[in-house]
């Protein structure tokens, strides 16, 4: 049963991303003046969904293999590396949002526990 539900979500996902990557494809025709064709349309969608579907179990893998569940932007950037191109834009749009982000919400750095220990050379004398 399980199994039967997780078949359908895909499907659905499936088609929903099929009928986005339609959409961008024809609306980027139009754009360029182009025509494509249904043949065509339909070959980028199913690539696009396969190379999706890789990318997908890139980053999981990059993910568990920093002992980590969820994905950071450091493991999208990794998944891209096999485009300098791609990896560049990502790179550029992290820089972006560490630049953008305020200052407060920066994480800090804890003191380590060396740090937070009294000098061993100087030596309380309680009042008397």
């Amino acid at each position: 049963m399980e199994r039967e539900e997780d078949d359908s979500v895909s499907e659905v996902l499936r088609d929903r991303f099929r009928l986005s990557t339609i959409s961008i494809a024809e609306a980027e025709a139009k754009r360029s003046g182009m025509e494509i064709s249904e043949p065509v349309v339909a070959c980028i969608s199913d690539l696009a969904f396969k190379f999706t579907e890789q990318l997908a179990k890139d980053l999981e893998l990059f993910t568990q293999h920093a002992g980590r569940k969820s994905a950071n932007m450091e493991d999208v950037i990794l998944c891209a590396h096999r485009n300098e191109h791609l990896a560049a834009l990502l790179r550029s749009y992290r820089d972006d949002l560490k630049a953008k982000e305020p200052q407060s919400d920066r994480k800090r750095k804890k003191a380590s526990k060396k740090d937070d220990r009294a000098p061993e050379d100087i030596v309380h004398v309680p009042d008397i």
